[in-house]
């Protein structure tokens, strides 16, 4: 009897382990946002996704030119939207709310900047 009792006890354990574990792995689903940016041409879109390729936990990023809106997809357990904006901001580039980086901005080629009404300070 007591081994019958031992038996259910560790089944058990197994049993909730193995679902803990899997619900863990859940967490780390692919998610996706979508990011405004201050991107203006073709050049602007390849600097932008060969940036956030590199970027840990990044698996696919598209930069629509038109709309200016970045789609990037992602795992959250390795990078989150503020790494993301970050990243943006490095190459050059306005990510919402976060500004672009000057340094980077000023390296861009003419045709990347905004015009001179709105540059960067």
């Amino acid at each position: 009897m007591l081994r019958n009792l031992f038996l259910t006890a560790l089944t058990s354990l197994l049993i909730v382990g193995t679902l803990w574990a899997g619900s863990s792995i859940r967490d780390d689903k692919e998610k996706e946002v979508k990011i405004k940016t201050s991107a203006i041409c073709g050049m602007c879109k390849a600097r932008i996704e060969r940036n956030l390729s590199f970027e840990k936990g990044v698996k696919e990023a598209d930069l629509d030119v038109k709309t200016k809106v970045v789609t990037i997809k992602y795992n959250p357990a390795k990078t989150d939207v503020a790494k993301l904006k970050a990243n943006i901001s490095k190459t050059g580039y306005d990510a919402e709310e976060v500004a672009a980086d000057e340094t980077s901005y000023n390296k861009l080629p003419s045709c990347c900047k905004k015009g001179s009404s709105m540059d960067h300070q």
